[in-house]
């Protein structure tokens, strides 16, 4: 073994609801690392929650078929900052392993919300990606949104229904109002458009808010901003490296769970078909958004572009899909960075312990 090679987390899985995305995208992540500079140590987190270090091959993980006890060691995040690594849990005693770095290839709840994060940091190994801070900010699209506009980037009008307050239906239907229909119905903290409505009427908004209601305690009403939504990867702690904008057209309905994953009756087009002019706009807009909301490492900053011309924040993903057909690593490709650069910069960026 080259003793030189930094050891290195890859996390995949997790107690989320974008579980299996998780899989696909870290195995992409896994498979593009340069194993004669870094040492890949895969800890699968199950959908109930439990940590295990990984030792099979890397070729079932994306197939769900990677939690087998033969080839899984239940493993814990040490807090003590001395060792900055994992605790394996042996049938005959605890071994410890010190780690060069994390990187969490979690999407949604309880991945990419600043939890995982927080682990990482209070143990003293080196996170690759947005921090406890940043992550748990962007998961909240009313936070996030704050900040944004504070940004000087336009938001689209919004409120919040906590969970005591989803029996007042004269209440929620009141906020309908004054945003005008159709509108949107999103839980305040899911990625991937799980729990998002739709919501074109009265009579479907309580429905609405009941599904939004199964992925969090508290639900967001969002104008809904007409145009279309385009995207823009940022790459970088202090030097920035931004890609190409890309662009969703759809065909119908909005941009759920499906079609993100399917595409059947959507498109994206990388670059956006827009001017050039426009498209600077939305990668500087992308930047402040990047910069004032703490990101760092990666993240993609998504908006809308309305009609007119004008630029409205939507949602950063602070772990966007990471397959190598997935949104972040195309509008990198369309600015000169391949897949396996990516990640290499990524780790470089590793601070030393």
């Amino acid at each position: 073994m080259n003793t030189k090679r930094k050891r290195i987390v890859v996390l995949f899985g997790g107690a989320s609801s974008e579980y299996e995305v998780s899989l696909q995208s870290a195995y992409a992540v896994m498979t593009h690392i340069d194993e004669e500079k870094y040492q890949i140590l895969p800890i699968g987190i199950a959908k109930n929650g439990t940590w295990y270090l990984y030792r099979g091959e890397f070729t079932d993980i994306p197939e769900d078929k990677w939690l087998d006890e033969s080839r899984c060691v239940p493993v814990v995040v040490s807090p003590d900052k001395r060792l900055h690594g994992l605790l394996l849990l042996k049938e005959n005693g605890v071994e410890e392993i010190s780690l060069d770095g994390a990187l969490p290839i979690l999407h949604g709840k309880n991945g990419e919300d600043g939890t995982v994060q927080g682990v990482f940091e209070l143990a003293g190994i080196p996170l690759i990606g947005c921090n406890t801070m940043s992550s748990a900010i962007c998961m909240d699209k009313e936070t996030a949104h704050r900040l944004a506009k504070e940004c000087g980037v336009k938001v689209p009008a919004s409120y919040i229904v906590k969970e005591a307050e989803k029996q007042n239906i004269a209440q929620i239907e009141t906020y309908g109002d004054m945003l005008g229909y159709p509108l949107f119905v999103k839980p305040l903290r899911a990625g991937s458009s799980f729990g998002i409505t739709k919501v074109t009427g009265k009579e479907e908004l309580q429905a609405a808010v009941e599904h939004a209601f199964a992925y969090d305690t508290h639900v967001i009403l969002e104008e809904m901003i007409e145009g279309f939504e385009v995207g823009c990867a940022v790459l970088g702690v202090d030097e920035l490296t931004v890609g190409a904008v890309d662009e969703i057209e759809l065909s119908e309905g909005f941009f759920d769970y499906t079609e993100k994953y399917t595409l059947k009756s959507s498109k994206i087009h990388v670059p956006a078909r827009i001017a050039q002019e426009k498209a600077k706009e939305i990668k500087d807009a992308a930047v402040r958004i990047y910069r004032g909301l703490g990101c760092s490492y990666f993240a993609r900053v998504d908006m809308f572009l309305t009609p007119e011309g004008e630029i409205y924040f939507n949602e950063v993903n602070t772990i966007p899909g990471f397959t190598a057909h997935s949104r972040f690593p195309n509008m990198m490709k369309e600015a000169g960075i391949s897949f396996e650069e990516i990640i290499a910069r990524l780790l470089e960026g590793i601070k030393n312990i």
